[in-house]
Formats: structure tokens, C-alpha cells, sequence
């Protein structure tokens, strides 16, 4: 069993003084971890950002050499609908219909007689790269290699970027930060280059790709200058530059300090260039990207100042935890993946919509979000108790509930049913799996109850009680009576959590099974809470669920698989079924001896090189709930979960880096074994390990 270490909770100063040294050095931790680097990263830019908005940089702290992306929560932009005859509106989709239990149910499907307009729904809207700002060196062509003493510095407690280097025996050195309150980013340039006529800054827009399903790791396309116009409207110490892509317009608001000029490099291009005077070594400026007009950003100093007091106000408040960094090279590790995690996911995690899959980097699936993967995004702000952050996108669930009811309506079911690939409007994009998988039903339920133990308040029974009894009513409504057994199923058609098996075959899979009970019970509860009557579908479907499919003494994927252990593509993906026991708290129909058995089968027959990176998390979360943390930070540390040197996790064959549900499963993981869950009081670490942990919620 883990041994049960020492357990600093948030408590008042003179009280955390009366207990020794329990209150944790957090700012000398997380500086322990500042990047320092010398060279740039093209899947790797260091950020900015604020979780609505981000901006990665090379080695000079700008986008001078790699076209690194500016991405916002707000742009987006869609495509010209197709010419195809029959195929000119969105109501020209009509989708695919199957057969579902003797009905005929709709599904919103690529179908070969509308490829185009289904297409057109796949990729629009998508997100677009706002622009690029670089070093400018006037007409010499200069490299990255062209530079000397390259160096550059993360300072993750006050959020901002440091990079020098020589330019032909000048120096040149650039501070980059971004606005906790706005899309803004301000910079700081020092050189003497400046007085030669030799140093600006370039501004650069491009037109929005909106082809490729992955567009990494540079959103945008420079050359298509014809396709899109920018107007430069320049003021003392300003100017304002309107973008249009078609439908879409924003602008970008510069300001400077000192005495400077901006123009056009030539008619024909989208690129602006703005010198300061030959008296001036020094350039300041702030750039806000916006919808629309708004007011001034701010100086340099302003925007820093307020950058330093949010990102030192974010790693002092919630939970925290130390780890035996000196003497352990794996916890070593694992605090470095924790801190940079932190990071990365208040800028490419904390916004009014759900992340990306790639958060603010590049544009994975068009830019648009996974409502199956919200759990893997935001439940880890709740252990953490960064309410905050978790608070600004999850009231999608609020926002999208009208869709939702319109998609089952649409499709015959009582209640609300939950898309998957979305835009912000709550569409769903069409897609075999897109309709099929069903996973991301009872998330509304892990959050709402979560939500609730840390506020068990009136407010929140009304903030979540029209989402859940929606949720709800679309589950029972779902499950399927059988007549000959008796029970109600889960499927066919659908897709479990892995995706990777035939979906007309596909019935009664693990996870589902215990999620859906799970999420019907926290149904229940809401109901008596407010004291109102419990429906008595809710009961009746989640007490006569069918049982957790069993063969030769282990769960398996789903009810009536055939050799499935000996099946590469149905042993690889994402371990789903393990889930019931360490992402779930165990329910009343988990067999522990058959669970230990599965276990043991996952271990020796799944072929984890293709397994994504939340799939480490969930393994680490079942492993400390069965009491082995020594292997559950082994999963975390898995060669197959990579963390590259910036922090960002590494997506893989299959998706482009990042991948950061495997971030935000880490954190997840962690504050599991930080904070314990019922029954079970935390820190659950590695025997030996001398770990501190504050204000850490105890997981369900």
C-alpha cells in the first residue's frame, strides 16, 4: 500500500506557522522549472496567453523565423458554401439514416450524395491565425543560424518571455507578455540596432487555410495575398489594422511609446513594418486583436504589470504539491510535467469554450472542440481548486442545452443529447463516430457534483438542475429495453470510448455501462436535494442495466466480442473498460476479483504504443485506487506518455503535438494522489517520497 505523507492544507498564516514548515516555497518550486532555451521549436513555441488567447514565439520572442500562430477563442471563419448543384445551403445536409431498434433514426453522417456540403460542415467554421509578429532587419536576409548567444527565458511566475542574442556584434533583447484581461500582447525591444535603420517589427496576415483536418504547426497561408484585404489606419504613437476574410472581419490595434512610423511593404501584401526614429534604442509597443474597435490596451508597463499580478496570483492560490525533487530523478520529472502543465493549460485551457485538442498552438480537427474530452480539459481545475478557470467554459453545457434538445428530438429520444465536434454555436460536425459515440453523456454530472461538495449551495442546484434532468431523460430515453433478457442496453449502432470497433455490433460496452449508472444516481440526487420527485425511468433503467460484459473471468470491451484479446485493433486505443475503477469511484456492481483480473489482462495484451495521452492518467487513477502508487507514477512517467523540454506533451502518430488532454489528465492524476477520494485521505505517493501538498479537494 502507498504510504500516507504529510498533508499542508490552505489554512490562515498564523495557523500555518503553529504547524512548522507546512506552508510550501511555491514561487522558488515553480522558477525551478523557467525554460531556458537557445534555439526555436517549430511544434513547440514558447506562449503567452491568457486561455482565451495565445501567442508562440521563436528564439527572439516574436514569430520572426517560424510563423508561429495567434489564436484566440473568438476567430473563426468559414469557407464559401460549395456550388454544387443541390448542395448550396447548410439545409441541403440531410445526413444518413440506420436502423436502431425496429426505427429508422437520423444521423448526422458523411453521405455520399452530399460529400461536399458535408464536408463544408466538417471543416467551417475554423479557427484562424490572427497574425504574425516579427523582427524586422531590414533588407538583409537574416537566419536563425545568423545569430550569436541565442537565449531565451521562460519566467513562469510572472508569465513572461526574455530573449536576447547578437545580431553582427549588436545585441538585441526582447520581452514578450500577454494580458490576463484581453488579447494583447506587449513587448519590450532593446538594441542599438534600432539607430542604424536596422531593426523594426513586421506585422503579417494571412488568409485562413480551412482545409486540412490538422493544420500544424503553422495556422494560415501568407501567399494567398488576392483572397483577403487589410486597411491600415495610423494615428499619433498607433494605428489600427482592419483584416477581412470574407465574412470575417477583426482588427488589430497597435501602440507605441516612442516616435515611430508604420507602413505597407507593398501594395500587393498584408505585411506592415514600424520603425522607430534613429534617435530611439528602445521600442515598446502593445498589439490587441478584437472583434471589433476596443479601447487602448494599455502601455507596456501596464500590460506587465498586470500580467505579473495574475500569474503570481494563480500559483499562490488553489492546491500546490512538492515533490522530492533533489533526491528522486522520477519525481524530479514528474514536478517539471506538473508545473509546465500549469502553465500551459491556464494559456491553452481557461477559456469561454472547452480546449481544443491542441489548445491555442495549431489547429487540430479545424480548430473546433470534443465534448467527450471536456471531462479530460477541465475536471482537473476541480481537485486543484482553480474554480476560476473551471467556471469560464463550463457553462457550455448551460449554452449548448437547446442544441442538445434539438438533437434528440431530431432524432426520436426524450431529453438533451450531447454532440461531439463542435464550434462554438454547438453544431456538431457530421461524422460516423462524431454521432455514434455516447461517453461524454454523464460528464454534466461529474462536474455537477463536484461542483457540488465544494459549494453545496441553492445557486448551485440551479445552475445544473435544467442540464441534468435534460442529460438524464435523453439517457433513459436511449437505453433499450430487451425482451428477451430483461435488462436495458446500451446500443447498437454506437462507438465506445476506444472508437475502434463496429458499431452495429457494439452493445452494452464496460465504461458506458458504469457511467451511465453513475450519472443516473447523481440524477437522483440533484432531484431529492431540491426535494422534487425522482422519476421513476431514471430508477428503473439505471437499476436494470445489463451487467458489465464478463468472458473467461474478465470485463471485456463490450457484450459478445469475439477474441478480443487476440484482436490488435480492439486491444489498443484508449483502455476504457479499466475506468470503472480509479476515474469512476466503484460502483455497486464492480467485482473486484474479476476487476484485479482484467487489470492483469490489460497489462499483458494491450498494445499501448497506440494508446493517446490521457490513457496514462486513467491508468495511474485505477493503480493508486488499488493502493500500487509506485506504478501509478510509473504510468504517469511512460516512455509511451512523452513530455518534450518545453512541457508540451507529445501527440503522436495519430494527432498532432500537442496533445494536451494528456496535460490536463496528468494534473487530474495528481491531484487524485495529492488530495485521496472518498474513503481515502491523500498524499498517496511512492513509499519514500517526502511530498507536501496544500488545498488539495478529495476526488469522488
Amino acid at each position: 500500500m502507498p504510504s500516507l505523507l504529510s498533508r499542508c492544507n490552505i489554512l490562515p498564516i498564523v495557523l500555518l506557522a503553529s504547524l512548522g514548515n507546512c506552508e510550501i516555497d511555491r514561487e522558488s518550486i515553480v522558477r525551478q522549472f523557467n525554460l531556458r532555451l537557445n534555439q526555436s521549436h517549430p511544434y513547440s513555441p514558447v506562449q503567452v496567453g491568457n486561455g482565451n488567447f495565445a501567442f508562440g514565439v521563436d528564439v527572439t520572442g516574436l514569430q520572426t523565423f517560424l510563423p508561429h500562430n495567434t489564436l484566440s477563442s473568438w476567430g473563426w471563419h468559414n469557407s464559401s458554401l460549395p456550388t454544387t448543384p443541390n448542395q448550396t445551403s447548410i439545409s441541403d445536409y440531410t445526413g444518413v439514416d440506420w436502423w436502431t431498434h425496429g426505427r429508422l433514426v437520423n444521423y448526422a453522417q458523411p453521405n455520399p450524395a452530399e460529400k461536399d456540403i458535408g464536408q463544408w460542415l466538417i471543416s467551417n467554421p475554423h479557427r484562424i491565425n490572427l497574425g504574425r509578429v516579427g523582427l524586422w532587419f531590414g533588407e538583409k536576409n537574416v537566419s536563425e543560424d545568423a545569430l550569436q548567444r541565442k537565449s531565451q527565458v521562460l519566467d513562469l511566475w510572472e508569465g513572461a518571455i526574455f530573449s536576447s542574442f547578437t545580431l553582427n556584434g549588436s545585441r538585441v533583447e526582447v520581452e514578450t507578455v500577454a494580458s490576463p484581461e484581453s488579447d494583447t500582447v506587449a513587448v519590450e525591444i532593446t538594441s542599438r540596432l534600432f539607430k542604424g535603420g536596422e531593426l523594426g517589427v513586421f506585422f503579417d496576415f494571412p488568409y485562413a487555410s480551412g482545409k486540412n483536418k490538422f493544420d500544424a504547426p503553422f495556422v494560415g497561408i501568407f501567399n494567398a495575398t488576392a483572397n483577403h484585404t487589410t486597411a491600415l489606419k495610423a494615428r499619433r504613437h498607433g494605428a489600427t489594422i482592419t483584416h477581412t476574410l470574407d465574412a470575417t472581419t477583426y482588427v488589430a490595434d497597435i501602440t507605441w511609446e516612442s516616435d515611430a512610423s508604420i507602413a505597407r511593404v507593398s501594395n500587393f501584401s498584408h505585411r506592415y513594418v514600424l520603425k522607430p526614429a534613429r534617435s530611439e534604442d528602445t521600442l515598446t509597443f502593445t498589439i490587441n486583436f478584437a472583434p471589433r474597435t476596443v479601447e487602448r490596451s494599455g502601455t507596456f508597463e501596464d500590460v506587465k504589470d498586470n500580467a505579473v499580478d495574475w500569474w503570481s496570483d494563480y500559483w499562490s492560490s488553489g492546491a500546490f504539491i512538492s515533490l522530492p525533487t533533489s533526491s528522486n530523478s522520477s519525481a524530479k520529472e514528474l514536478q517539471r510535467r506538473i508545473i509546465l502543465s500549469q502553465y500551459l493549460l491556464a494559456v491553452n485551457g481557461a477559456g469561454k469554450d472547452p480546449a481544443q485538442e491542441s489548445g491555442l498552438v495549431n489547429n487540430g480537427w479545424y480548430g473546433k472542440f470534443h465534448m467527450e474530452m471536456v471531462f479530460w480539459h477541465l475536471a482537473h481545475w476541480t481537485l486543484w481548486n482553480k474554480w476560476s478557470l473551471y467556471d469560464r467554459s463550463v457553462g457550455v453545457y448551460e449554452r449548448f442545452l437547446p442544441t442538445s434538445y434539438d438533437r434528440a428530438r431530431h432524432q426520436g429520444y426524450q431529453g438533451a443529447r450531447i454532440g461531439k465536434m463542435s464550434d462554438p454555436t454547438g453544431r456538431s460536425a457530421p461524422g460516423e463516430i462524431n454521432s455514434l459515440l455516447i461517453w461524454q453523456q454523464p460528464h454534466p454530472m461529474y462536474f455537477a457534483e463536484m461542483e457540488y461538495r465544494k459549494f453545496p449551495s441553492k445557486k448551485t442546484l440551479k445552475k445544473w438542475d435544467r442540464i441534468l434532468s435534460g442529460v438524464a431523460d435523453f439517457m433513459v430515453s436511449y437505453a433499450w429495453f430487451n425482451e428477451t433478457t430483461k435488462v436495458y442496453d446500451l446500443g447498437p449502432p454506437m462507438y465506445p470510448v476506444s472508437e475502434n470497433t463496429n458499431p452495429n455490433q457494439t452493445v452494452n460496452p464496460t465504461f458506458e455501462l458504469a457511467y451511465w449508472r453513475f450519472g443516473l444516481d447523481i440524477a437522483e440526487k440533484w432531484q431529492k436535494r431540491q426535494n422534487k420527485p425522482v422519476p421513476a425511468t431514471w430508477r428503473n433503467v439505471r437499476d436494470n442495466l445489463a451487467a458489465f460484459p464478463v468472458e473467461n473471468d474478465v470485463y471485456v470491451l463490450y457484450e459478445g466480442i469475439k477474441n478480443m484479446w487476440a484482436t490488435p485493433a480492439t486491444a489498443e486505443d484508449h483502455p476504457g473498460l479499466l475506468g470503472i475503477y480509479g476515474w469512476l469511484p466503484p460502483g455497486t456492481r464492480l467485482n473486484l476479483t474479476i476487476f484485479d483480473k482484467t487489470v492483469d489482462k490489460v497489462y499483458k495484451s494491450w498494445n499501448f504504443t497506440y494508446s493517446y495521452g490521457w490513457d496514462f492518467p486513467l491508468l495511474a487513477m485505477t493503480m493508486a485506487r488499488l493502493g500500487n502508487a509506485e506504478k501509478a507514477v510509473d504510468w504517469l512517467l511512460d516512455p509511451n506518455n512523452k513530455f518534450n523540454e518545453v512541457g508540451m506533451p507529445v501527440g503522436g502518430t495519430r494527432v498532432p503535438t500537442p496533445y494536451f488532454p494528456a496535460s490536463a489528465g496528468l494534473l487530474l492524476a495528481a491531484g487524485m494522489m495529492a488530495g485521496g477520494w472518498d474513503g481515502l485521505e491523500g498524499p498517496i505517493f511512492p513509499k519514500g517520497w517526502d511530498v507536501e501538498v496544500e488545498g488539495f479537494s478529495a476526488a469522488m
